[in-house]
C-alpha cells in the first residue's frame, strides 16, 4: 500500500488542474503535486481555486483544509459523503440519546490516562513535583467518573484535568513558555499559540480520519453537537492531544528547536508562529503522527494517524454491537 501524503502550501497562489496533475502556481512559478499518493492539502495562506479543480480532487478523494494568515482554521472541503450511512446515522443519534454519558466518560478517562503517561516521563527524569498530579490522575479521576454524573459534571472533570495539566508546565518548560492561563481566540502568548495551532492541526486530521468511516461528523458525545462545526472530530481528537500535540510541543520547546525570539511574530506580542516556526512545528507534528508502533491487537505496525481512524471504528462497534468503547490509550498503544 502506497504511503499517503499530506501537502502543505505556505505561500499565496493558485491551485489548478493541468492534465492529470495538481499544480500550485505562485510568483516563483509552477509546482506539481502528485495526485496518486496525496490525501490532504493544507492551505496555510491565501490560495485561489475553481470548481473544476474541486471536481478533480473530489474524484481523487483528496481533502482540503484552509487556514488564514494568522494560522486560524477557516474550514475544510472534502468529497461528497459517499461513506455516510443513513442507518448508522440513525443509530448514532440513538446512541447520543441513550448512551452519551458512557461514551463521554470513556473519552475523559482516556484523556487522564494519556496525560498521566506523558507526565510520568518527566517524573521519572527527576520532576518529583508532579507526583500529586500523577496520583490524582491515576486514582481520583476514575473515582469521580465512576459516580452517576450529568454531562455538565463530566465536562467539569475534563476541565479540571486540563487545568491541572496546564499548571504542571511550570515544572518542566522554560520560563518563556510557562502557561499562566489558557487563552484560545486569539492566543495571547507563545505557548497558547503552539497549543491552538497544534490542536487545530489534530482537529483537521481527525476530520479526515472520520471521513473515511461511516460516522456522521455532526453527532458528538462529549462536546455538544452544534451547527457549523464537526463536533465528533473534537471528541475523538481529545484523547490524542497529549500523545501528539503536547508531546510535539514539549520536545520542540525543551530541545530549543522553537524559540520565542526566532520563531514567533514580534509585532503580535509573540502570540503567533512565524512562517519558519510553522514549518518547524508542522514537520515535527507530521513526524509524530506518522510514527509507527506495533499494535498489540492487530499484530502489525500502525501509526497514530491510523489510530485516529481506528477509534472511529471502535465507536461504530459500540453503536452497532454494544462493544465497550475504549479510546486510544498510550500505555496500551491501542
Amino acid at each position: 500500500m502506497a504511503k499517503e501524503h499530506t501537502r502543505y502550501i505556505f505561500s499565496m497562489g493558485e491551485l489548478h488542474r493541468k492534465d492529470n496533475s495538481i499544480v500550485f502556481k505562485n510568483e516563483k512559478g509552477n509546482f506539481y503535486l502528485p495526485i496518486e499518493d496525496t490525501r490532504e492539502i493544507y492551505c496555510m495562506n491565501e490560495v485561489s481555486l475553481n470548481t473544476k479543480f474541486l471536481d478533480f480532487i473530489s474524484k481523487a478523494g483528496i481533502t482540503l483544509h484552509f487556514f488564514n494568515y494568522h494560522g486560524n482554521y477557516s474550514g475544510s472541503y472534502y468529497p461528497k459523503e459517499a461513506l455516510v450511512s443513513g442507518d448508522l446515522t440513525v443509530k448514532q443519534s440513538y446512541a447520543y440519546m441513550e448512551h452519551r454519558l458512557i461514551i463521554a466518560k470513556a473519552i475523559v478517562q482516556a484523556i487522564a490516562s494519556n496525560i498521566y503517561e506523558l507526565l510520568y516521563h518527566y517524573y521519572r527524569h527527576g520532576k518529583k513535583e508532579l507526583k500529586p498530579l500523577l496520583d490524582w490522575l491515576k486514582k481520583d479521576v476514575k473515582k469521580l467518573l465512576d459516580k452517576e454524573l450529568k454531562i455538565e459534571q463530566i465536562l467539569f472533570v475534563e476541565g479540571q484535568i486540563w487545568n491541572r495539566f496546564y499548571d504542571s508546565f511550570q515544572h518542566f518548560l522554560p520560563k518563556d513558555f510557562i502557561l499562566n492561563k489558557r487563552v484560545k481566540r486569539p492566543p495571547d502568548n507563545p505557548i497558547n499559540a503552539l497549543i491552538s495551532f497544534g490542536n487545530t492541526l489534530l482537529y483537521t486530521k481527525t476530520i479526515s480520519a472520520i471521513y473515511r468511516t461511516h460516522l456522521n461528523q455532526s453527532i458528538s458525545f462529549l462536546h455538544s453537537p452544534r451547527e457549523g462545526r464537526f463536533s465528533l472530530s473534537l471528541d475523538l481528537s481529545e484523547t490524542f492531544k497529549p500523545v501528539i500535540v503536547y508531546k510535539t510541543i514539549f520536545e520542540l520547546v525543551n530541545n530549543k528547536k522553537l524559540q520565542v525570539h526566532k520563531h514567533f511574530d514580534k509585532s503580535l506580542n509573540y502570540a503567533l508562529l512565524n512562517e519558519d516556526g510553522k514549518k518547524i512545528f508542522i514537520e515535527a507534528f507530521e513526524t509524530r503522527i506518522n510514527e509507527s508502533f506495533l499494535h498489540p491487537k492487530l499484530k502489525r505496525k500502525t501509526t497514530y494517524k491510523s489510530a485516529l481512524r481506528y477509534d472511529g471504528y471502535k465507536l461504530i462497534k459500540f453503536i452497532l454491537e454494544g462493544k465497550e468503547f475504549r479510546p486510544f490509550l498510550l500505555k496500551e498503544k491501542q
